[in-house]
């Protein structure tokens, strides 16, 4: 197929269209650059710089491309820049994914996948969290990644696409030359490995007396690879006037404590850490029920072992200790 990838020069973006180039599609990254990296794209793809606020840009880049499908990875991911600036959320997630649909209607594009997002369930009351948990995001970020999803599935049933979103939970690792690089950094694995090289003075613990076995938050993580196989099936899975959603995640949960240990152990370093009061908003517990996507796209996670994922992303921290900027 010829797929073009949304966000292709982010983290999980520039890791999907390898995959997918690895599996032999041929590929267009679409990418605006203001949060992504030129460097990331993948040998042998295409790219096409555009902003998706660009309505008239990104129509006819999508009517040249005669695509088959489009993977959507773009959109602002920061929790408490959503909760300080959520005009920039409505904007460029909403606003943008809107723009991306009447291009995909107007070049007659039957596939779509998107990148959706655990934040839609907010504060689950029943961990494992499965499909038909109740949505109640609790900031912006989630709030656009749920009102996308409404998009799309009124989408699938008046015009026909063929849709699946994919509710990530913590996505980690790295794929070759391809890594986790934001700025700002707020997951908990990049910081730890900065703080293991020197880069941060510590790592914070945010919350100590959690209903958890150590104290601490339990988070699912997914390798970005697994990520993006997930993305590969769900495209050629993809039924005309449907609409899927599909939970990505281990289906176990690791503590914040335990990935420090993990690392501790991957790098040979010690981590200097601090503990901090809890954040607003940050539940025990998220943990992916993943029966759905297992049964339905046949997928399963090849490398769910928290420390592979750690050595992936401590390989590509030191070949890249400042990301992709100059040193």
């Amino acid at each position: 197929m010829k797929l073009l990838v949304t966000g292709g020069a982010g983290y999980v973006g520039s890791v999907s269209a390898r995959v997918l180039m690895a599996a032999g599609h041929e590929v267009t990254v679409l990418d605006n650059l203001g949060r992504g990296h030129r460097e990331a794209i993948p040998a042998g793809a295409e790219f096409v710089e555009c902003d998706l606020l660009d309505a008239q840009a990104l129509t006819t880049a999508l009517s040249a491309g005669a695509f088959d499908g489009v993977l959507h990875c773009a959109a602002f991911a920061l929790v408490g820049e959503s909760v300080t600036s959520p005009e920039l959320y409505w904007r460029n997630n909403i606003t943008g994914s809107l723009n991306l649909l009447d291009a995909i209607r107007a070049a007659g594009i039957k596939r779509l996948v998107f990148s959706s997002t655990c934040a839609v369930y907010g504060e689950p009351e029943v961990v494992p969290i499965a499909e038909d948990c109740p949505t109640r995001p609790v900031n912006p970020y989630g709030e656009s990644k749920l009102a996308v999803d409404q998009m799309i599935t009124a989408e699938a049933a008046a015009h026909g696409l063929g849709a699946v979103s994919l509710r990530y939970f913590n996505v980690a690792g790295a794929s070759g030359p391809c890594g986790e690089d934001h700025e700002p950094e707020t997951h908990l694995i990049p910081n730890v490995l900065r703080a293991a090289q020197g880069l941060l003075d510590q790592v914070s613990i945010f919350g100590t007396d959690y209903p958890t076995p150590d104290g601490t938050a339990v988070r699912d993580y997914i390798h970005v690879e697994d990520l993006a196989a997930a993305h590969l099936l769900a495209l050629e899975k993809a039924e005309p006037g449907t609409h899927r959603i599909y939970n990505l995640g281990n289906g176990n949960g690791f503590s914040v404590r335990e990935v420090i240990e993990a690392a501790k152990r991957v790098t040979g370093l010690e981590i200097p850490v601090v503990e901090a009061p809890r954040r607003a908003g940050d539940p025990p517990m998220l943990v992916a029920a993943s029966d759905l996507v297992r049964a339905e796209l046949g997928w399963s996670p090849a490398r769910p072992e928290l420390e592979g994922m750690i050595s992936d992303a401590w390989q590509f921290a030191q070949q890249r200790p400042r990301g992709y900027s100059p040193a």
